[in-house]
Parts: structure tokens; C-alpha cells; sequence
């Protein structure tokens, strides 16, 4: 693969690993894809459901900590991203390939047992997280039922065997371009409910709450805002779009980053802003129980309507995200079985594969999703947003040391930097690992 030069005004250059060309039969098109839509994939693949999960594990700690965290956590997301865009990058040029995706560049650098480990954290991290939206994504179906019908509660199983059949239903019957356009109708939803939130929100907000500050509360919040700003795994597909440009990766993945990030701390803010602080309550043993605000503003807590507008956000968020698991499920079930979609039969057992053992776990445990969301963020996070990537970029490093390589990498610090993203992410496990015993 030849690098591609492409002059611009001012006698400036940028070079380009390759280009999408095309020919219609007459001519070659250049096809470039644009910072705007890789902006948007990474912003997309951010803003999920675990931005439902945020305000119940920062309240304890408050406004102010838990925006310092965030934004802590960002910066390790932000590391993480540049690096797995760096491994990319020299993996397309070591190999002479256009495209290559993270699983692929895993076992280019760290070998099969790399890649192995990553698939088992891939893997866990899928279904953990389909347990999650599936149980929280059943409750706020059942409370709604309920609600509309008169019944003062439902069965917790019937809302979480309802979301799965309704969702992985309409995915198991409809085709992919009726989903793509449903799942677009979920997002705009979700954007309108989203800003309808922070409107009315932002006008019962509390300036006690404002003041209200508990650094020591904040270490059991990080492992959530981890999984909240994953957005690692899209990457190799970023750096494909924009012809392995470093310029436009850079900026794709800085400003798709930041725009969830700011979505994340408004959001945070309001919502924390918005509940009073005696519904902190402790148990007999003295331990903090945690207290979901959004359950609480379902309910009607701070008004009727601001309680509409968060179930109608939080289902079809987690909606969305369901959306999007499953698919990425189903994607690394066919690579390991090499299945190809065909009729509805064949599809079946795939689809039974991915949605049933959620599904199960999800009824027999409904208060699960905190949990499912923690263990994701503790393990599988840290293992496919800091150690990995790190790894990868040592071993990387290592051979163009070797090799006499000049490229630049994407972020500075080298070992340093390396260590202690590997530092932070052992850290991370440790203190989950500590908290169970």
C-alpha cells in the first residue's frame, strides 16, 4: 500500500494511507468518507443507556466530583482511542490492507491468546450489558402498562420477557434497512425527550444540591461513566472511513468524543440538580443503599410531566443501545460459527443464542442492571479500553524500534503514558475484585 499525497493551498501536505475509489463503468470516483459522519459514529456509539445509570452512581458523591470524574474518565477514553487509531494505522501499513477491525488488529499484534482474551471480554461485555437494558428496559415497560392500565404493579418477569420478544422480534422479522430507519426514528425520539429533559429539569434544580460535595463517594462511580464513554471498539472502522488521514481521525475521535461528554455532565447536573439530597437512605449495617433519581423522577417525584419525559428517554435509549448490542452480538457469533444469514429458520438459533440467556438471567435477577453495568465497566472495559490497547501499543512500538520506523504516534508520552493506562485499569479490577471479598 502506497501512501497518497495530496497537495493543498499554502504548499501544505497531508498524507493519506489510501483512497475509496470507485468505477461506474466510465470513471473512477473518489469516495471519501467525512469527519462529520465518523464524528457522528463515534458520538452515536457513545451515548447509549448507560448515560441512565449515571445519576444514580454520582449522586452520592455530588455535581462537582462527579463532573471532575467524568471528565477524568474522558481523557482516559480519549488516550484510549488515539491509541487504538495508532495500532490501526501502522497495522494497515505493516499488512498493506484498506480496512481491518479491532478484533483483527488484536490478533495482528498480541497473537491468538490476545485475541482470545479480547473475545472473552467482547463477549462478556455484550451480554453483560444485554442483561442490563433487557431488565431495565422490561421494568420501565412494565411500570408504564401498569400505569396505563389501571394496575397498581405488574410481575417483573412479564416486562423483561416482553422487551425481549418485542425488540429481538421486530429485529428477527424485520429487514436490516426497516430496522435502520426504526432504530433512526429511536434516536430522534430520543434526542427531543432529551432536550424536553433537560428543559424542564433545569428549572427545578437546587442550589443545595450545587454545594453538596463527597469526593470519598466517587471511586464507585468510575467503573460506570467507563462503560458510559466506551466508544474504542468503532475506531478501526474510523480510521477506515477517513482513509487513514491522521488530521481527520484526530478530530473525529477528540470532537465525537467530547460532544457525548457534554451531553453526559448537562445531564448529570440537571438530574442531580433536581432531587433532594435526603433520599440518601442507610441501612441497619450502615452502608449506602443506592438510590436511583430517574426511578424516583419516573414516579413523579419532581412533576408528572418531567417524569413522562424520562421514561419515554430511557426507554428508547436503552432501545437504541439494545439495538446495537444485538447486532454486534450476532456479528461475532457468525465469525465464530461462520453462519451467514439466510431464512427466518436458519436465523433462529443465532437470535436464541444472543437473547435468551439474557433474557433469563434478567428475570430470575430483575436488579441487575447497576450490577451488570459496574462488572462491565470494571473488567471488560478495562481490559478492551486500557490494557489492550496499551499492550498493543508497546509490543507496536517495540518492532518500529527495531525496524527504524519514523511514524508519528497519535499520543505523546510513550511508555509513561502506556504504563499508566495499564495502571489505572489494573487499579480499576483491583478494587472490585477487593470489594467483594
Amino acid at each position: 500500500m502506497v501512501p497518497i499525497k495530496t497537495v493543498l493551498k499554502d504548499s501544505e501536505e497531508v498524507t493519506r494511507l489510501f483512497s475509496h475509489l470507485e468505477f461506474d463503468g466510465k470513471k473512477l470516483s473518489h469516495q471519501p468518507g467525512s469527519v462529520l459522519g465518523s464524528t457522528a459514529l463515534i458520538a452515536g456509539t457513545t451515548v447509549g443507556a448507560g448515560i441512565l445509570a449515571l445519576p444514580a452512581v454520582t449522586l452520592p458523591s455530588g455535581i462537582v466530583p462527579s463532573t471532575s470524574g467524568l471528565i477524568a474518565v474522558w481523557l482516559y477514553a480519549l488516550v484510549s482511542g488515539l491509541l487504538v487509531a495508532d495500532v490501526t494505522l501502522n497495522t494497515m501499513r505493516t499488512e498493506g490492507r484498506a480496512s481491518i477491525g479491532f478484533m483483527g488488529v488484536v490478533e495482528k499484534i498480541l497473537g491468538k491468546l490476545g485475541a482470545r482474551l479480547t473475545g472473552g471480554a467482547y463477549l462478556f461485555m455484550h451480554y453483560a450489558l444485554l442483561v442490563a437494558y433487557i431488565t431495565e428496559g422490561g421494568e420501565i415497560l412494565a411500570y408504564a402498562a401498569a400505569k396505563i392500565g389501571g394496575v397498581q404493579i405488574l410481575p417483573t418477569w412479564v416486562g423483561t420477557t416482553t422487551f425481549t420478544l418485542l425488540f429481538g422480534g421486530i429485529m428477527y422479522l424485520g429487514r436490516e434497512k426497516f430496522i435502520e430507519k426504526l432504530n433512526s426514528a429511536f434516536v430522534g425520539i430520543v434526542i427531543v425527550s432529551f432536550l424536553g429533559l433537560l428543559f424542564f429539569a433545569s428549572r427545578r434544580i437546587q442550589s443545595t444540591q450545587l454545594l453538596f460535595q463527597n469526593w470519598s463517594a466517587l471511586g464507585s462511580a468510575i467503573s460506570v461513566m467507563s462503560v458510559a464513554l466506551f466508544f474504542q471498539n468503532v475506531v478501526p472502522l474510523v480510521v477506515t472511513q477517513l482513509e487513514g488521514d491522521v488530521r481527520k481521525i484526530r478530530q473525529s475521535i477528540l470532537m465525537g468524543s467530547v460532544i457525548p461528554l457534554i451531553m453526559f455532565l448537562a445531564w448529570n447536573a440537571v438530574i442531580l440538580g433536581s432531587v433532594t439530597p435526603d433520599i440518601l437512605h442507610g441501612t441497619s449495617d450502615g452502608r449506602t443503599v443506592l438510590v436511583d433519581p430517574l426511578q424516583i423522577l419516573r414516579a413523579g417525584g419532581a412533576g408528572e410531566w418531567l417524569g413522562v419525559l424520562v421514561s419515554i428517554f430511557s426507554e428508547f435509549a436503552i432501545a437504541t443501545s439494545f439495538i446495537g448490542f444485538v447486532y454486534g452480538l450476532l456479528d461475532l457469533f457468525k465469525d465464530i460459527f461462520s453462519i451467514t444469514q439466510g431464512k427466518f429458520s436458519s436465523r433462529l438459533p443465532l437470535y436464541s443464542l444472543v437473547l435468551f440467556p439474557p433474557m433469563t438471567l434478567g428475570t430470575l435477577n430483575p436488579s441487575i442492571f447497576f450490577t451488570a453495568l459496574d462488572y462491565t465497566g470494571t473488567f471488560s472495559v478495562s481490559v478492551l479500553g486500557g490494557i489492550i490497547p496499551a499492550l498493543m501499543s508497546w509490543k507496536q512500538d517495540q518492532a518500529q524500534e527495531k525496524s527504524d520506523s519514523t511514524n508519528q504516534p497519535l499520543v505523546p508520552g510513550g511508555k509513561v503514558t502506556l504504563i499508566v493506562m495499564i495502571g489505572v485499569a489494573l487499579a480499576m479490577m483491583g478494587r472490585q475484585i477487593l470489594s467483594i471479598y
